[in-house]
């Protein structure tokens, strides 16, 4: 029994649909797991929301400060992993330094806003506000001072 044009145009149609969507789904597998680079930024968290209609992501803005008085300069970045942003949340005000992976064409905003994506945080304690006072170098005590020697008589 011989096929129909129309039978054959379904089947072909068909395929090339399955062939398309294996082929998006290899292809955001790949852009979502190779970082295109990698990096640390340091500075201030101004901001940190739940963003987004359907897909919720964290998104965030760092204040990186070089010397003090020069203009800020803004961070933008994305936070997937909530314990991240739990993390990001508790070091508000506290100068942080965040660890981020950049990726480059995703095709859509459904996993983040930005191409930074922070992996991790930790808060730097290196004279900012939130490092310790310095303290002055302890020094051992001094022996206490001899008293002169008695003169002695001719």
């Amino acid at each position: 029994m011989e096929q129909t044009f129309s039978k054959k145009f379904s089947r072909f149609a068909l395929k090339a649909l399955i062939a398309v969507v294996v082929l998006a789904a290899l292809y955001m597998w790949f852009v979502l797991r190779w970082s295109y680079a990698t990096g640390e930024r340091a500075g201030y968290v101004q901001k940190l929301s739940l963003k987004g209609f359907v897909c919720k992501t964290w998104e965030g803005e760092l204040a990186m400060v070089n010397v003090p008085g020069a203009l800020t300069e803004k961070f933008l970045f994305t936070v997937r992993d909530d314990t991240v942003a739990k993390k990001i949340n508790d070091l508000l005000g506290k100068r942080v330094a965040l660890q981020y992976e950049q990726h480059v064409g995703i095709p859509t905003s459904c996993f983040g806003e930005t191409s930074y994506f922070i992996t991790g945080v930790r808060e730097v304690l290196d004279g900012g506000p939130s490092a310790p006072p310095p303290t002055a170098p302890t020094l051992p005590p001094s022996p206490a001072p001899t008293p002169p020697a008695p003169p002695t008589a001719p």
